[in-house]
């Protein structure tokens, strides 16, 4: 009998264990079936985007071209469509919220914790697809083998192939200097909505893989042979570690902890980040099979992506930050009404800063491991040699220009965190301003040219200003070029009360007095706590002051009333100013009017 039992058990083992090492009983030709189906439906989607970028670029070109040399009265033209279901695409599919109004307002649980934004229609389509794929993908198995063993072996093999093929668009599009963002033309705010749920996808598929090895490795030698192997056998050692860390960032990554403790949770995703793609890559390369697994190559092509994209960012701190002629960039910071600071970075070498870009910043003294994005407000160049006095005529050199230096304003409000030790610091220093070194990486984004609409609606809600105040100069002096389409700008800025005007006082004063300003800007301030009526004076027609705050949608049709050409709407601001004026644009697009919106926004 005993011996019938060991033979039993002999045979039962012989038909599980072989299941729980290699590749025996992974279905390799369909993994990589599906792994070229994952890559081509994102390169395809690639494609398509860039072709509609392609397509709109040379539209657009055509139209500067054209319309630039023509009257505000003389741009009907294009001011219609000429797709006429172009307006009802942009307010049912592209522009439109996934749900009702909601977008970029954040989901609030609590004063201290919110569930992030909603994607709009669009990006939920296209996540829909993706993640309905990846579980197609998953789950494509043959459920008629007869042994169960057999079959987790598969789904081990399915799932761990899909997890590392994931990290390969998953870390692409996670780096600031993903190529994708200025090729197609598409935020990173976009593609860090993308990367989050990537990510999601590749812990959930990480988790299978290791519950389907677990399954097969406990029924084959039973629970003490599972400790034996995670404690002392390089392959599974570093694939559980793996795991582990992919687990541990999952929840460090959901959006009330990742709100709540930012800086933190930065930080330390970078060092998960390494340690998982480090111990994937052992995992790989220390398999039983020869030459390692077949993911090998893919894992060390995600290793040096990563390692060229961290390298990259250094290379960008090192080139705008240090010059042999003039040493470091140093920061003049100066503390502002509301709870505001102005930062003016004195870069020690010529840079090219297009409007609507932002930059990342570093403070020595302050928190000098972290930096953050911030929307450039103003760029100043110095070129080579000028006197001070007249650093702001027009007669200097391209190459004294380019051999010179520049300097980058940004409008920083304090919340909680670096900002807010920004402020402390600042106005530690009384009224006056504190020089320290700093480090500025960038400029980033500004792929969003304004200068071939005929009318450009900007609204800024607070610190958002920032964004839109860098268009104002170019738009202007373009103008005055006859270089740009544009003809009529509006300039809608809504605040708590009038300290925020001292944020942008210089360089507003210095728009205000450009030439033919009044023909092409109007500004409209809207105050919504006033201290008191005496503080809502409307300087002229075309600086207007008022209490309260602005009806979007009464703003967006006059405006739609006496559009000039094709129009341009963009928002910078809190989430729920954005969100009125998405409701706003989509509310004016049942006509054949061309009007296009663009939303800068940060969500993390």
């Amino acid at each position: 009998m005993d011996a019938t039992n060991t033979n039993e058990a002999a045979d039962a083992a012989a038909t599980i264990a072989p299941y729980a090492t290699g590749l025996n009983g992974v279905n390799q030709p369909v993994n990589m079936i599906f792994k070229d189906a994952l890559w081509w439906s994102l390169g395809i989607l690639a494609l398509i985007v860039l072709s509609v970028r392609l397509l709109e670029i040379g539209w657009s070109k055509l139209r500067h071209v054209s319309a630039m040399s023509m009257p505000a009265d003389q741009q009907g033209y294009w001011r219609s469509s000429q797709w006429s279901w172009m307006p009802s695409l942009k307010k049912n599919l592209i522009y439109a919220p996934f749900w009702r109004k909601r977008h970029n307002r954040e989901i609030r649980l609590s004063s201290a914790l919110n569930m992030g934004t909603l994607p709009s229609r669009l990006h939920s389509v296209i996540l829909g697809l993706y993640l309905l794929s990846n579980i197609v993908y998953m789950f494509y198995l043959d459920w008629t083998q007869p042994n169960r063993y057999a079959l987790a072996a598969e789904i081990r093999g399915r799932s761990g192939t899909l997890a590392v093929v994931n990290m390969v668009p998953l870390i692409i599009l996670g780096g600031r200097n993903n190529p994708l963002i200025p090729l197609l033309k598409v935020s990173f705010d976009t593609y860090n909505l993308l990367h989050r749920w990537m990510g999601r996808m590749v812990v959930i598929e990480a988790l299978i893989h290791t519950i389907a090895w677990a399954v097969v490795q406990v029924a084959a030698a039973g629970w003490d042979s599972l400790n034996e192997k995670i404690l002392h056998e390089t392959f599974v050692a570093s694939g559980f570690s793996g795991t582990v860390a992919l687990v541990i960032l999952f929840f460090l990554s959901l959006s009330p902890v990742r709100h709540a403790f930012y800086e933190t949770f930065l930080n330390v995703h970078i060092i998960l980040a390494f340690i998982i793609f480090a111990t994937t890559l052992i995992h790989c390369a220390s398999a039983s099979v020869p030459g390692g697994l077949p993911q090998l190559p893919y894992m060390i092509a995600i290793f040096l992506l990563w390692f060229f994209e961290r390298l990259a960012r250094m290379f960008r701190l090192a080139y705008n930050n240090w010059s042999s002629r003039r040493g470091f960039t140093e920061a003049v910071i100066e503390p502002m009404p509301g709870d505001c600071t102005r930062v003016t970075m004195h870069l020690p070498r010529y840079l090219d800063v297009a409007p609507g870009t932002h930059a990342y910043i570093r403070f020595m003294g302050i928190s000098p491991w972290e930096n953050h994005p911030f929307s450039i407000a103003w760029v100043e160049h110095h070129p080579d040699g000028a006197d001070k006095t007249l650093e702001k005529e027009p007669s200097h050199s391209n190459a004294a220009l380019h051999n010179g230096k520049t300097s980058v304003s940004f409008i920083i409000g304090a919340h909680t965190g670096f900002t807010r030790q920004l402020f402390d610091k600042a106005s530690r220093n009384g009224t006056h301003s504190l020089t320290v070194r700093a480090a500025m990486e960038g400029p980033y984004a500004g792929h969003h040219s304004l200068d071939s609409y005929g009318h450009a609606v900007l609204f800024a809600g607070s610190t958002g200003i920032t964004h839109q105040l860098s268009y104002l100069k170019p738009l202007i002096q373009g103008f005055n070029d006859g270089t740009i389409a544009t003809r009529r700008i509006t300039l809608v800025w809504v605040m708590r009360d009038t300290e925020a005007l001292e944020w942008v006082r210089p360089w507003m004063d210095e728009i205000l007095r450009m030439p033919r300003r009044r023909e092409i800007l109007n500004i409209r301030l809207f105050i919504t706590r006033p201290k008191n009526s005496k503080e809502i004076v409307s300087g002229s027609s075309t600086v207007q002051m008022f209490p309260g705050r602005p009806s979007i949608s009464t703003i967006m049709q006059r405006e739609v009333e006496q559009q000039v050409g094709a129009m341009i709407v963009t928002v910078c601001g809190p989430g729920a100013l954005a969100d009125d004026v998405r409701q706003a644009v989509r509310g004016v697009q049942g006509t054949e009017n061309v009007i296009d919106l663009v939303e800068e926004a940060f969500s993390w």
